[in-house]
């Protein structure tokens, strides 16, 4: 079996969305820096981060840092979106099915935060209004 951060680093790096179906736990929980709520549900997490590669994982996305522990890591990442810099973390937990069941991601600076959650935004609007 992939370690689940493998698997994660090769679905950011190919961009396969439809690679979370098996990723992502039920039940899982997205804790968003766009959103005041925990997302809760492998559907709504699936769009939200969905989104987050389309508009964050571009050319100078890169992940500077990997902390693994048993059931959890914390990945640091660097981009540049709409000329700002951005850095960030996503921390994740897993279950023994080796799916994901927490993903928390905050982002910095202020200015990042505000790139960030425009261009999200855009996108997440734009999937809403899409024939289903």
């Amino acid at each position: 079996m992939t370690h689940p951060v493998d698997a994660w680093h090769e679905l950011v790096r190919t961009r396969h969305v439809p690679g979370l179906d098996a990723l992502l736990a039920e039940d899982v929980v997205l804790h968003s820096p766009v959103v005041h709520t925990p997302q809760k549900g492998r559907a709504i997490t699936k769009q939200y981060l969905g989104a987050a590669l389309a508009v964050l994982a571009n050319d100078t996305f890169r992940y500077v840092r990997e902390i693994r522990g048993d059931r959890d890591v914390l990945l640091e990442f660097e981009l540049e979106l709409a000329g700002v810099q951005v850095n960030g973390v996503d921390i994740i937990r897993w279950n023994d099915a080796g799916q994901i069941v927490d993903f928390k991601v905050m982002v910095r600076p202020l200015k990042g935060m505000q790139a960030v959650h425009q261009k999200m935004g855009e996108l997440l609007a734009q999937m809403q209004q899409r024939p289903r």
